[in-house]
């Protein structure tokens, strides 16, 4: 597994989640004010980005405006994506 920023625009969310109102004004607070302390994590099947946990961090970021976010990206094939689709 490597960290590193990846576009936010590249990374599919797959899964729709509802997220906490609540939770992602106070991360969007905290973020502004001393960084994304914890990266997301990402599969990364053949070139594509797929996000499925840091839903409240990455809408954070998305809202905050920024361009990049960082991420733990682990590789995997098609079928461990399947799995987490499941």
């Amino acid at each position: 597994m490597k960290t590193q920023d990846i576009p936010i625009r590249e990374i599919r969310r797959p899964l729709f989640r509802q997220n906490d109102p609540a939770k992602v004004t106070a991360l969007m607070e905290s973020i502004q004010a001393i960084g994304l302390q914890e990266p997301i994590d990402v599969l990364e099947v053949d070139g594509q980005y797929y996000g499925f946990s840091g839903c409240h961090r990455y809408e954070a970021c998305s809202r905050l405006g920024h361009e990049t976010i960082l991420c733990n990206v682990r590789r995997a094939p098609k079928s461990v994506l399947k799995m987490h689709l499941a």
